[in-house]
């Protein structure tokens, strides 16, 4: 419920996984970042890497007044991967819970596990959302 109204929720098809690599380029390193002092994947930028694929996953599924927004990421980030070395992940859409959309997610290089774990997105209506933001903005000056 958003506003007192029924959002029409999609289909989206549970079960659903995609897959999207991304390189390690000095902008997602822990040194660039500030999280930490090597040229390394940040965790951050592993995370924003699952985020961004779970997003991708959906939103064509979605009008396109509808997104999602991610609400929750426990994961575990247990390997480094080299700047410069391409990161493989996936998101499988395992529960959805009316506007709830809850993923396991895992990144990997090569053949050796990086990090998995759960993300949780929201389905929002792009304009209700824009104007809660626009109302906490105003009523938290």
């Amino acid at each position: 419920m958003l506003g007192g109204e029924t959002m029409q929720i999609p289909q989206i098809p549970e079960g659903l996984v995609c897959r999207d690599e991304y390189i390690v380029t000095d902008e997602y390193t822990a040194k660039h970042i500030g999280s930490g002092e090597v040229e390394v994947l940040a965790t951050p930028a592993m995370i924003l890497f699952m985020e961004r694929t779970a997003l991708l996953c959906v939103q064509r599924y979605l009008p396109e007044n509808l997104t999602t927004v991610g609400t929750l990421v426990n994961v575990k980030h247990v390997n480094p991967v080299p700047k410069n070395e391409k990161v493989v992940v996936e998101a499988k859409l395992i529960k959805i819970e009316g506007r709830k959309l809850t993923f396991e997610v895992r990144a990997s290089w090569k053949d050796l596990l990086i990090g998995e774990g759960i993300h949780e997105r929201f389905i929002v209506d792009r304009q209700r959302f824009a104007e809660k933001v626009r109302r906490l903005l105003e009523e938290h000056k």
